[in-house]
């Protein structure tokens, strides 16, 4: 398929090469599509991404992923994505983790990875060992669960509104009290009742005084 995009130099004999270096800690190699995928031993990751750092020019590590297979034992597989500045060439490589076993930190070979690893764990609730500070990073304060798990529910736990009483934001439990809702664009919760002659939208604006309709001849007074 034509792509408008420059296309990356493959890096010839680099699956073997890896592979022999890796020994051991490379469960599988493939190359597929142009893209090099590597998965390799839990515990052996800050070795891995060492080695392809130093060895073979991964100088960058430019995101992390996380993904969830609730059918798996070890349901999540955490994705490290890797550039090679000098060789103009990327390599992808993961592990497979569950909920309890950490993945140990790469915050050692790229800093960057505090920020990238602490995503991860807020929204797949993957623990990193040697992490400096594993918190939470993009959901609130007291947030429960982690939303990027297939088992999450879609509505959450809680919702939030400004309460004009108490002068800010509070937190209540989800109440979703109807299957369908009619939605009135002012509130999803709560449909509104129209008049008749009256499309939704209307009661928004402020009703002005329409134009008297015109006067027939025949209705004409004397």
């Amino acid at each position: 398929m034509n792509n408008s995009a420059p296309r990356i130099a493959p890096r010839e004999g680099l699956l073997d090469e890896v592979a022999a270096a890796l020994g051991e800690a490379l469960l599988e190699a493939k190359d597929a599509v142009g893209e090099v995928s590597l998965t390799v031993v839990r515990e052996s990751i800050v070795d891995v991404c060492r080695t392809l750092r130093d060895r073979f020019e991964y100088q960058q590590l430019m995101e992390m992923a996380g993904v969830d297979y609730p059918d798996r034992p070890e349901r999540f597989e955490i994705v490290y994505h890797l550039l090679s500045l000098t060789r103009n060439h990327r390599i992808r490589v993961r592990v497979s983790t569950d909920e309890d076993v950490p993945v140990p930190s790469v915050t050692a070979l790229w800093p960057v990875a505090g920020w990238l690893e602490r995503e991860v764990f807020d929204l797949y609730g993957v623990l990193f060992d040697g992490h400096p500070d594993l918190r939470r990073i993009l959901t609130d304060y007291g947030f429960r669960g982690h939303p990027f798990r297939k088992d999450f529910p879609l509505t959450g736990y809680v919702e939030l509104r400004y309460s004009e009483e108490q002068k800010r934001v509070v937190y209540e439990p989800v109440q979703l009290s109807q299957d369908f809702r009619d939605f009135d664009f002012l509130s999803p919760w709560e449909g509104a009742e129209y008049t008749a002659g009256q499309l939704p939208g209307d009661e928004k604006a402020p009703q002005q005084p329409g134009a008297p309709s015109p006067v027939k001849a025949g209705e004409q007074k004397k």
